[in-house]
């Protein structure tokens, strides 16, 4: 590997500068790029180590008995544990999220119906509000539960 001299740049990064036998700038670069690609390359000797530790590794796991699989019952009864769990956090969600569209919605509509002078039309704007915040909230539960 070439010798790198630090530098820093006019803004204040700090620079790898390359030079040739000359002495001349063959390549400059940032610091922050040039380790990061320093790092994900690695050295040879590392990559001799790794193969090393890799072998040894094989050669025992060779030797070791692998444990059977888990009864079907077991599984079985994983599986379903995991299903309900889901289910209950979905209607948890659902019904908290409802609560909340709701009343929102109904805030939302006073803010719009405080206009209007009968009972009905304030009935009107709550229910059209309440179902919008509805439909979003079960997009939303959608999205996070699949």
């Amino acid at each position: 590997m070439a010798k790198r001299t630090v530098m820093r740049s006019s803004k204040g990064k700090k620079l790898y500068a390359v030079r040739d036998k000359g002495g001349k700038f063959k390549d400059i670069q940032q610091y922050s790029r040039a380790h990061a690609a320093d790092i994900k390359r690695g050295s040879g000797a590392e990559k001799k180590a790794a193969k090393k530790a890799a072998k040894k590794t094989t050669r025992r796991k060779a030797g070791k008995k692998t444990a059977g699989k888990r009864p079907a019952a077991k599984r079985t009864a994983r599986k379903t544990a995991r299903k309900t769990g889901r289910k209950t956090a979905r209607k948890t969600a659902r019904k908290t999220a409802r609560k909340t569209a709701r009343k929102t919605g109904r805030k939302a509509a006073r803010k719009k119906a405080s206009g209007s002078s009968t009972m009905s039309g304030v009935r009107k704007a709550a229910g059209k509000a309440v179902g919008a915040v509805e439909r979003a909230v079960r997009r939303a539960v959608r999205r996070v539960t699949s």
